[in-house]
């Protein structure tokens, strides 16, 4: 796994411990230190059921089992690459943290993210979030597979039915966790090509003008 403190891949053993059973389910702890950053990672696990020795002691989970990161808090998606700018990455973050607890929040954090980004990056004219999608797909700059990913957005919780005004960025719809998921994909691969990969390149040209100014030769023409 890759340790979400971090994010260096490491095998570790897990540790865990049972906790208890309710009226719902079986619950346990697992719990990892990471080798890298020695920070411990914890999750809670639940179970349909569980198995226990004939001295009533627990032995194993049983059922289907669901885990869920609790420590850290968020999910385990890389950080924020530095070029992006303060506010849209406040966003982000903010959107990763309670997309566990609570996906529609996190669906409105990312969209106004989105609607950020777009302004920012995709010189859009500030309208509702929808209008603003349709206007960075006309222009026809996007890949793709990029385009085709942004277009989807429109179709999370039922969004074509709540859109997102320019003064009333933020509106909490219904969507289901997937969604809110794809939401922030989506927004990581918006940041690579409108902030990381730009900046890539503006460095490599930097270096290669500096290269022809050493040998007596004029930079690169801006395109």
């Amino acid at each position: 796994m890759k340790c979400p403190h971090c994010r260096v891949a490491f095998h570790d053993t897990e540790k865990f411990e049972y906790l208890a059973q309710d009226v719902d389910a079986h619950w346990g702890a697992i719990y990892l230190v990471c080798p890298s950053c020695r920070k411990i990672i914890v999750f809670l696990r639940r179970a349909e059921g569980g198995a226990k020795d004939q001295h009533g002691h627990f032995v194993s989970l049983l059922g289907r089992q669901i885990s869920t990161l609790v420590y850290p808090k968020g999910t385990a998606r890389p950080p924020v690459p530095q070029e992006v700018p303060p506010d849209i990455a406040q966003d982000y973050t903010e959107a990763c943290r309670v997309l566990t607890d609570s996906p529609k929040a996190s669906a409105a954090l990312s969209r106004r993210c989105l609607q950020a980004t777009l302004r920012s990056a995709g010189a859009v004219k500030p309208g509702d979030l929808a209008d603003e999608i349709q206007q960075v797909l006309d222009s026809g700059k996007l890949p793709s597979t990029l385009a085709e990913s942004i277009d989807a957005i429109r179709n999370v919780g039922n969004f074509s039915a709540h859109p997102i005004k320019s003064k009333a960025t933020g509106t909490v719809v219904p969507v289901e966790p997937h969604e809110a998921g794809w939401n922030l994909d989506v927004l990581e691969a918006l940041f690579d090509y409108f902030f990381v990969q730009p900046a890539i390149i503006a460095k490599k040209r930097a270096a290669l003008d500096a290269k022809l100014q050493d040998a007596g030769k004029p930079p690169m023409k801006q395109p």
